[in-house]
């Protein structure tokens, strides 16, 4: 049996919003054409967090300062160190490097589990397992914060 692989993702946020990578609508990879947080691949010999900053710089040209851990989602093939941090800047400012797009998803779009992309011109699903994710952060942290 294959050893899980393990990424590090961001839950980057707004006052109400979150910031998703629309993933490229491409055969062969996880969650084709679906919204996902972003993040990556840990490398060997790199620290959940070392990892997270590394991929945020390299995907969307973003640099986190201090990520706090919300909790690592495992399954079969996949463990998942989420990490949550402000998003400070404005979508304008970063720089896709990876993915088909990006966007502020609202609570209401990440309940529905879908929302409209402009660049692929229509509504597209999240990935399950980043919406759990998000909506299990939604849980615990609006109006806690």
């Amino acid at each position: 049996m294959l050893e899980p692989v393990e990424v590090a993702i961001a839950i980057l946020h707004t006052s109400d919003k979150f910031l998703m990578q629309l993933r490229d609508n491409t055969p062969g990879i996880v969650y084709p054409g679906h919204w996902g947080l972003f993040g990556g691949h840990l490398e060997s010999g790199e620290t959940p967090e070392v990892a997270l900053k590394r991929e945020l710089w390299e995907e969307i040209g973003y640099e986190v300062r201090s990520p706090i851990k919300f909790g690592c989602y495992n399954d079969a093939r996949v463990i998942r160190h989420v990490y949550h941090a402000p998003l400070t800047v404005e979508l304008d400012r970063l720089n896709l490097q990876e993915g088909w797009d990006l966007g502020l998803l609202t609570p209401d779009e990440i309940d529905r589990g879908s929302a409209f992309s402009a660049k692929a011109g229509s509504v597209q699903p999240l990935g399950h397992p980043h919406q759990q994710i998000l909506l299990d952060f939604i849980k615990s942290h609006i109006g806690h914060e």
